[in-house]
């Protein structure tokens, strides 16, 4: 039986008006299992549903000074046998993604290390994100997995990044680094680790200070806006994981041997 450490877990905590999601599973560089994505959307709808003590901000951050999030546990898609399975996962990712960007308060992330994959489309759903000097940003699953993303993610990213630096992270498997992100207008700022909590104290307490109403309205409306005209692309999702490069991606991964794509 694996231990509960090694699964990993997902904390809520409070400090007066602002509260803390913490990904805390460092020997992983806090690779989301399965049960961490469940204890992500709890934490979730449980800021959203409490109005009479309503943080201002949630803050999102990993545990550990090496990530942010290095995306989803690779072992667990050794259960997937065809293309429905990845339409399930990216439809769940989907969903816990959708609960962090409907809270209706705002959201900074604060990415030390990795913010890859999964990570990476868990910091672009908050609204602001400051990072350290080592922060890295990719979804190099051309190079990896040889799996790809659901439409609303890939829309996301989108809008977040603009379409080249998308396609250098999913075509080329490119690693952006903390400049190019701020270049782009991902990041709000970069600071070293010795500033970012009185940084992101700042920025706290600026957000605080502001009309609640028009920031929960706002970024709804910018949700909406974003996701409305997605195309459907489960055809394309099924594909992918349905195909023999995702199932050898998978294994050379968790046997750390370079994959040997076939294209098919």
């Amino acid at each position: 039986m694996t231990e509960p450490s090694a699964q990993g877990q997902v904390t809520l905590s409070r400090q007066g008006p602002i509260a803390f999601i913490t990904f805390d599973r460092p020997a992983a560089r806090n690779a989301m299992t399965w049960a961490m994505y469940d204890q992500l959307g709890a934490h979730c709808k449980s800021l959203a549903a409490d109005t009479a003590d309503r943080p201002r901000v949630v803050v999102l951050r990993g545990a550990g000074g090496e990530a942010f999030v290095a995306g989803s546990d690779i072992a667990q898609f050794q259960q997937f046998t065809g293309g429905d399975d990845g339409i399930a996962y990216e439809a769940g990712i989907d969903e816990g993604i959708g609960l962090i960007e409907r809270l209706p308060m705002p959201t900074v992330a604060v990415v030390d290390g990795w913010a890859v994959g999964g990570g990476l489309a868990i910091a672009t759903a908050c609204d602001f994100r400051l990072a350290t000097p080592k922060a890295r940003f990719g979804v190099p699953i051309a190079k990896t997995l040889g799996n790809t993303l659901s439409a609303e993610n890939l829309a996301k990213l989108r809008a977040a990044w603009g379409l080249q630096p998308v396609r250098r992270m999913l075509l080329l498997a490119q690693i952006l680094d903390a400049d190019t992100a701020l270049a782009c207008g991902f990041l709000h700022g970069i600071h070293a680790p010795e500033e970012i909590d009185a940084q992101l104290a700042a920025l706290c307490d600026q957000l605080g200070a502001l009309a609640p109403v028009t920031q929960s309205v706002v970024k709804e409306a910018l949700r909406r806006q974003t996701v409305e005209a997605v195309a459907d692309t489960d055809d394309l999702v099924r594909t992918c994981y349905a195909s023999e490069d995702f199932r050898e991606g998978v294994d050379a991964f968790v046997n750390r041997r370079p994959p040997a794509w076939k294209g098919r």
